[in-house]
């Protein structure tokens, strides 16, 4: 049984901590975070389910105070464990490095940490052989995610030459006000780094794309247009993704009319919190152009980094060593087709 921590428990680490609970083959050992958050309020007044731990042992009293129980430090935790899910503010994954490299504790980073605090820039479909073993992995972002997902099940089916995509970015994660009350769309300048990042894992394929910010909440929309090595029609396309486990293709014509309609639809399911670990493509979006052929998706921003993050504790540890049975272990236990 692989023993797991997770430091920081926000928007990923608890989602995080729930996806290593549902493995069959993981402890979840515990959780360290800093401060009686409204996550942290939320865990305790919901039974406790998880063993707390703080970040920062001068700070204890902000949760011993209020009633919450610790049962000790983040360096503890790191002492406890086999590898770590860091899921804190981009910075402090890399000065928590150091704490896990005092104990040779492996750790993966989630997409707002740089490139060179881990050996292995990592997805679980794209590049999974090249974690299997790594002490230190960081996962793409959400939208580089859901994004590698269509583009690498299009390249292993029929090769990718290049992409161009748009992304049509919520701005902020439900319940955030630190980007403001907006009434704008902002545009990025290009490329986008989810572009960057498609290359750098899969460095055959030619991506660009542009970035545009909009004051929602509720996932985002990406809408590539490929270049393939070979003429792909929507019926060919749409056999890709209904064949992939993490690619959910939905219709216009049953309701789902955009990412409103995806959330609502998970919380009628009872998903916790809403979440959906799969993309969605949208059936009607699907059309060639010319040769090329382009299709709109809906990223469920909160939630679609968990199962890659999942396979690379797999990876990292050896516990599958190749990309099939990895994310087919992981599909299995987060009920994906």
């Amino acid at each position: 049984m692989i023993k797991v921590g997770v430091a920081g428990y926000g928007v990923i680490g608890q989602r995080l901590a729930d996806g290593v609970a549902w493995q069959k083959d993981m402890e979840l050992v515990g959780v360290a975070d800093v401060a009686p958050t409204l996550p942290i309020r939320a865990l305790y007044e919901s039974g406790m389910k998880y063993r707390l731990y703080t970040a920062l042992p001068e700070k204890k009293h902000l949760l011993t105070d209020i009633g919450i129980p610790v049962s000790g430090t983040l360096e503890e935790l790191v002492q406890e464990v086999d590898i770590m899910l860091d899921a804190t503010s981009a910075g402090i994954g890399a000065k928590n490095k150091e704490l896990y490299q005092k104990y040779h504790t492996k750790a993966i980073f989630q997409g707002g940490e740089k490139n060179d605090v881990a050996d292995v820039f990592f997805h679980g479909y794209a590049n999974y052989e090249k974690g299997v073993g790594a002490d230190y992995l960081k996962l793409t972002s959400c939208n580089t995610t859901g994004l590698i997902r269509a583009i690498d099940a299009i390249d292993r089916a029929v090769g990718v030459v290049k992409t161009a995509i748009t992304i049509i970015r919520r701005v902020a994660d439900p319940g955030d006000y630190h980007r403001g009350l907006t009434n704008a769309l902002q545009v990025d300048k290009a490329p986008s780094h989810q572009c960057l990042d498609l290359m750098t894992i899969m460095p055959h394929v030619d991506a660009t794309g542009i970035l545009i910010h909009t004051p929602v909440t509720h996932g985002h929309i990406i809408t590539p247009v490929v270049s393939t090595r070979g003429k792909i029609s929507k019926e060919e396309l749409l056999a890709i993704f209904n064949a992939h486990p993490r690619i959910k293709v939905v219709r216009l014509e049953d309701g789902f009319l955009g990412n409103a309609s995806l959330f609502k639809y998970a919380r009628d399911l009872g998903n916790k919190r809403g979440d959906m670990y799969e993309v969605a493509v949208w059936e009607e979006s699907i059309v060639n152009s010319g040769d090329d052929i382009m299709f709109a998706m809906n990223i469920p921003q909160e939630s679609v980094v968990i199962p890659e993050t999942m396979d690379g504790i797999r990876a990292a540890m050896k516990m599958q060593l190749t990309r099939e049975e990895g994310t087919a272990e992981t599909n299995k236990y987060l009920w994906m087709k």
